[in-house]
């Protein structure tokens, strides 16, 4: 795996004009579509269903990461993988069987991720984090947008970094909430590699300049 990759999450995204909008950010150098599903449950808002995760397969070649905020993930996945989501990931906090539930993810054909809440300590993933193929470390409340970073969490990258070099091995850290120019660095030098980014990108005038410089800040970032 690329030792930098951008997300751009399609909840800052124009949704009329959905295809054109992930086309022009796969064209301008993304690595994979990151899309966020809310139940109105787990996460008061309600937002993505698998019929945009099937517009978004349909517009892209890109991986399509469907980041679940549901209160019940092991019945969800399918939905989303069946309509095209390449990567799944769900909150430790929302499942008593992550095992299950990552196992599950693969044998559906997906890579299988597990999702941090800001004040979610690593711990809760210990046990299982071999287990899985990567690891979504939230930097903010989940089901809202345009966020500040919880600077907070990069402590927390960096001591699931440690924990992982302990056991000797390596699940990719993906960041979420609050990634920004102003924000990459620090989380690439705490050990992220994988940057989900939002308004960084769908709201820039020219989204190749900004994938572009996002990537070379997350590169200068690296440790």
């Amino acid at each position: 795996m690329n030792p930098v990759q951008l997300a751009p999450s399609i909840l800052s995204a124009d949704l009329g004009h959905l295809a054109d909008e992930v086309a022009a950010v796969e064209e301008a150098g993304a690595d994979i579509i990151h899309v966020d599903v809310m139940d109105g449950h787990f996460v008061p808002n309600i937002a993505i269903g698998p019929g945009t995760v099937r517009a978004v397969r349909s517009a892209c070649s890109l991986p399509v990461d469907a980041h679940l905020m549901v209160r019940n993930p092991l019945e969800c996945a399918g939905l989303f993988i069946d309509a095209g989501a390449t990567m799944v990931s769900f909150h430790i906090e929302a499942s008593r069987t992550p095992f299950r539930v990552l196992e599950r993810i693969r044998e559906m054909g997906a890579r299988a991720g597990i999702v941090l809440n800001p004040g979610t300590p690593e711990s809760m993933v210990t046990e299982c984090m071999d287990a899985a193929d990567y690891i979504l470390a939230l930097c903010v409340e989940p089901g809202f947008g345009n966020q500040v970073l919880r600077t907070s969490v990069l402590d927390k990258i960096r001591r699931l970094r440690l924990r992982q070099e302990e056991a000797g091995i390596h699940v990719p850290i993906q960041v979420d909430g609050g990634i920004n120019s102003q924000t990459i660095m620090a989380a690439a030098g705490a050990g992220a590699e994988i940057f989900v980014v939002g308004s960084a990108v769908f709201e820039s005038p020219d989204c190749q300049t900004s994938v572009a410089g996002l990537k070379e800040l997350a590169r200068q970032g690296i440790t």
